[in-house]
């Protein structure tokens, strides 16, 4: 039965994360997330979650769906040595561009795939029912490379882990940008049914997702794409979502879902051109809500800052049904970043034209529809095996051996909000065999997807991974006496 209940969430972040800086007038800001986090402790909400600080996944456990090759590239290249590196194999890396290199771009994408990996983990084991993490959902990279400012891939590697409890995970994807990295990567499987509504044409990037993608072999029918036109509203938006998605969740049946967010969908986003408030972005969520089935929710991308920090807070409010009366920004640390304004609700254009008539939509959902009418119900497959909890996570490896433990310690950050010991948990390995397509699906999948994940004999070796994740305390009542420097702030509006 379809009710609404309070529910136990996690909340995942990295005071750390915003010392990364992918350049100068890049439109990637880490510290979105920072924003994001001080508006929420300034709104009271924390005080309705469990909060978590990640840690960060080792070499091998990223390995479980990046390539070695790639991983060690990942782990080695910095701006002292990029000529040398780029030499060899760039994997689509650079100095400047889309996915530049920085220093410290290992331990800043460990930290983000171990929150998503560590909250998948607490859904497995029933400890929450909704976790979040803004800090993740970097679902263009690619097995062997980066792509659209995103390295290593969260979501697959967190979806993997919920495949070890759950025989169907959806994946659903509101990022304005089509979910290429993770529907890639899923193409071959009826384990994962991805469902991806984004702007498409025009030479969008990443220029896929075209309704007619749907998978291939196992997976023929199970990678659903709405691509969409310019000026998307609320009202067409939501309308059109939840004709899919409840017909999605009567064939597919999940029992868990894992949501990418991106907040580019909202409008006057510097990258986006739909015309999306809040209030349109976050039914995508509160549908699932009625449900009562795991969820995981990710960032994304987002690059007009305040906008993302107000989005995200106001959707991390809706899961601890604390959203209804949201409105004025409340003093905090980035207060003045809000002006004139000051208010959370995201404005729209009056002059942005809905290009998405209801003919096209209409059209759409006739195709949707119709891929999903010849396939079976609710797919069955095996679950894997549990393996057992680890007793000391530090001692068996949670984090790489060349990544400082000490680095929330040491990272300078305003928003230090806590303080005291720290305590971690486990996490059982993630369930990569389960996901390995056939010879003759390869052989169906064209080049466009060939970061499927590969046909590989599985490992009679159990590979061990754990919850990279530390229990935080609860917030103090006034922030650190460290403040931003100018040359912070300028980078976040710049």
């Amino acid at each position: 039965m379809k009710t609404t209940r309070k529910r136990k969430v996690a909340y995942y972040f990295d005071d750390g994360a915003t010392k990364y800086n992918y350049g100068t007038g890049h439109p990637m800001k880490p510290q979105r997330v920072e924003l994001t986090h001080d508006l929420l402790d300034s709104l009271g909400v924390l005080k309705h979650v469990t909060k978590y600080r990640p840690l960060g996944l080792s070499e091998e456990n990223l390995q479980l769906f990046h390539t070695a090759d790639y991983v060690k590239f990942l782990r080695q290249v910095n701006t002292e040595n990029i000529r040398q590196e780029l030499a060899n194999n760039t994997h689509n890396l650079s100095d400047g561009g889309d996915c530049p290199v920085f220093n410290g771009i290992y331990q800043f994408n460990q930290r983000a795939a171990g929150a998503s990996v560590g909250a998948a983990y607490r859904l497995n084991q029933g400890d929450m029912e909704i976790c979040v993490n803004w800090g993740g959902g970097f679902h263009h990279a690619k097995r062997n490379e980066a792509s659209g400012f995103c390295y290593v891939n969260d979501i697959v590697l967190s979806i993997l882990e919920l495949c070890r409890r759950h025989e169907r995970v959806l994946y659903v994807d509101i990022d304005i940008h089509h979910g290429d990295g993770v529907e890639e990567a899923f193409y071959c499987t009826d384990r994962v049914c991805t469902v991806s509504f984004h702007k498409y044409g025009e030479n969008f990037f990443p220029k896929s997702g075209a309704k007619d993608d749907i998978g291939v072999g196992a997976g023929k029918g199970y990678s659903l794409n709405v691509p969409l036109k310019d000026g998307m509203d609320d009202q067409t938006y939501v309308t059109l979502y939840d004709t899919i998605m409840t017909k999605v969740m009567e064939w597919y049946r999940p029992t868990a879902v894992v949501m990418c967010c991106g907040a580019d969908s909202l409008a006057g986003d510097r990258l986006g051109t739909f015309n999306m408030s809040e209030k349109g972005h976050s039914h995508c969520i509160e549908f699932f809500k009625k449900y009562n089935i795991p969820i995981l929710l990710t960032g994304g991308g987002g690059y007009t800052v305040k906008n993302v920090a107000c989005c995200w807070s106001y959707e991390t409010a809706l899961c601890v049904e604390k959203h209804q009366t949201l409105k004025e920004i409340p003093m905090s640390h980035y207060w003045d970043y809000y002006a004139p304004d000051f208010d959370i609700r995201i404005p729209i254009s009056n002059t942005r034209e809905n290009q998405n008539d209801s003919e096209y939509l209409n059209d759409i959902v006739v195709s949707l529809m119709e891929s999903m009418r010849n396939l079976p119900h609710a797919p069955s497959a095996p679950i894997s095996a549990a393996a057992e909890t680890l007793a000391n996570p530090m001692e068996q490896g949670a984090m790489d051996e060349d990544t400082p433990t000490n680095l929330i310690e040491t990272a300078i950050n305003p928003l230090e909000f806590y303080d005291g010991p720290q305590q971690q948990d486990p996490t059982p390995p993630l369930a990569m065999d389960v996901l390995q397509p056939s010879n003759e699906q390869l052989a169906e999948t064209a080049s466009p997807k060939q970061n499927a994940m590969p046909n590989e004999t599985p490992s009679t070796t159990t590979t061990t991974l754990v919850d990279h994740t530390q229990t935080l305390n609860e917030p103090s009542s006034t922030p650190s006496e460290a403040t931003n420097t100018a040359e912070d702030r300028m980078d976040i509006e710049s």
